[in-house]
């Protein structure tokens, strides 16, 4: 007979820690995703603060225009001008970088383009262009669109002819787009390296500060409306500066490599 009200009094005490979870909204870029490391940090996200990240994986440019519309609590990005502009602009209350990886160039093993006989990164595409060697962009506002077109400026040229392909998509699709029509490409290393579909392609170049690859995280202005999850937000920021996600971002392999580094101010 007392089997029932002890049953009710152990809900009781359960629904609680349940009802406390939170699921709160975070726009990524895709390289996060393709990568591999979302899979490694939101399970530990979810177990140590009891949020739940559910991703909104595009790129940086759209991935700051949700945040800017307050339709993501959170922004996850590379490509630090926008974020520095973005937070000037009030959409973010701060900017925290805690990991970085690096771009490479990628193209065809036979190079026709000579990219390994490059000393600069800016060099390298210049040579692609030259030769007008087929170069796959992501054209889609992302943080290695962004990258890339830096590099192009600081080549000083502005790519154009049919020998550049703009596809405004996300780097799987923008790589298997490169590899199939065995184009040059930039792409971040962790998601080369994930990327199944390697063909005859490689890393050509590689190694300039150039290619440098930030990455940061941008808790949305609260002030935007009550709806966004400003807590949920700031337990998700402070794990990742934690010495947790350092051991996780840190101990990351893909193929034996380590892509990611943590550098998270502690």
């Amino acid at each position: 007979m007392t089997r029932i009200p002890l049953l009710a009094a152990a809900l009781s005490i359960l629904l609680p820690i349940v009802a406390a979870a939170e699921t709160m909204k975070m726009a990524v870029t895709t390289s996060f995703q393709n990568s591999g490391l979302a899979e490694v940090l939101l399970p530990r996200i979810a177990e140590e603060t009891g949020v739940d990240v559910e991703l909104i994986v595009v790129g940086t440019g759209q991935a700051l225009r949700l945040g800017e519309a307050g339709d993501v609590d959170a922004v996850l990005v590379h490509s630090r001008a926008a974020e520095e502009a973005f937070v000037a602009a009030g959409h973010a209350t701060h900017r925290t970088p805690f990991m970085y990886n690096d771009f490479v160039v990628l193209g065809p093993v036979a190079d026709p383009a000579d990219v390994t006989g490059a000393g600069t990164a800016p060099e390298a595409m210049a040579r692609i262009a030259a030769a007008e060697a087929s170069f796959v962009s992501r054209g889609d506002d992302s943080g290695t669109h962004k990258a890339e077109l830096a590099l192009w400026e600081d080549a000083g040229m502005v790519p154009e002819g049919t020998w550049y392909r703009p596809v405004g998509a996300g780097m799987g699709a923008s790589l298997n787009t490169a590899v199939g029509m065995g184009a040059y490409i930039l792409s971040d290393r962790a998601t080369w390296l994930n990327f199944d579909n390697k063909a005859d392609m490689a890393i050509l170049f590689e190694g300039d500060p150039a290619l440098f690859n930030q990455y940061a995280y941008l808790p949305v202005n609260p002030a935007k409306g009550d709806h966004l999850k400003a807590d949920a937000a700031g337990s998700v920021e402070n794990w990742l500066v934690s010495a947790t996600a350092r051991d996780l971002i840190d101990g990351y392999r893909v193929g034996g490599e380590q892509v990611f580094t943590f550098n998270a101010e502690q």
